[in-house]
């Protein structure tokens, strides 16, 4: 373990002060993880401090082999089970059948279809029931989270949402993971900042957002999957 920064301290007092807050006023509560970076340090602090927040992850079928070798590498480290979504398989045979394996490249509408299918839905499905859920997003990721909350109503899947690190800076969530030895996916070594699927993900060069390594054919104003817009942006 390394030392922290004071400012970094301060960030993480604040962020186990929302936990301790969430857990107090909504029974039932879970995080969504990618096991991208932030999702990791989210991890880390729930299973320290606030163990009885769920944590689940979606399973699009197209993941990674990094990102399966960081699920194993944390479930040994946390001991703790992590519910895993996958998505409808008759729907991904229609799409892949129809629009064919890639179809996502051809169009943005295409892309949100496959998003569609295998992410929000079974999205939908992990938040059932749920009163609240967390997410690692963080304001500096993209033009699309410039404004991002800490806390909102999320009213595409009717419950409140939690980011606990908006403010937090790429190397805040790193200067973390390296004081605390977190798990983290080691494709983040190969100058991938954000990780999705395998065929929607590359590695950025400097000077890049993070998230400009996802999707990076399309303009930076579409770059969402459905998981994190609002309701009436879903809908178009």
């Amino acid at each position: 373990m390394t030392e922290i920064n004071k400012a970094l301290a301060i960030k993480i007092e604040v962020v186990k002060q929302i936990l301790a807050d969430i857990t107090a006023n909504y029974e039932l509560t879970t995080l969504a993880s990618s096991y991208g970076a932030e999702d990791m340090v989210l991890m880390d602090l729930i299973c320290k401090f606030a163990p009885e927040i769920d944590i689940f992850t979606l399973d699009t079928g197209r993941l990674p082999k990094e990102t399966y070798d960081v699920m194993q590498e944390a479930k040994a480290h946390y001991k703790r089970d992590v519910k895993v979504y996958f998505p409808d398989a008759a729907e991904v045979e229609a799409f892949v059948t129809e629009q064919g394996p890639n179809a996502f490249y051809n169009s943005v509408e295409l892309r949100k279809q496959c998003c569609g299918i295998r992410k929000v839905k079974p999205l939908k499905r992990a938040l059932e029931g749920k009163k609240a859920w967390l997410t690692g997003m963080r304001r500096s990721q993209a033009v699309t989270r410039s404004e991002l909350p800490v806390s909102e109503w999320d009213e595409t899947f009717g419950l409140q949402k939690f980011s606990p690190l908006t403010d937090w800076s790429n190397g805040d969530v790193w200067a973390y993971i390296k004081a605390f030895d977190v798990p983290y996916n080691k494709l983040h070594d190969q100058g991938v900042a954000s990780i999705g699927c395998a065929p929607c993900t590359r590695a950025i060069t400097a000077g890049e957002d993070i998230r400009a390594g996802r999707w990076w054919w399309e303009n930076p104003e579409s770059k969402e999957c459905g998981l994190h817009v609002k309701a009436s942006t879903l809908e178009k």
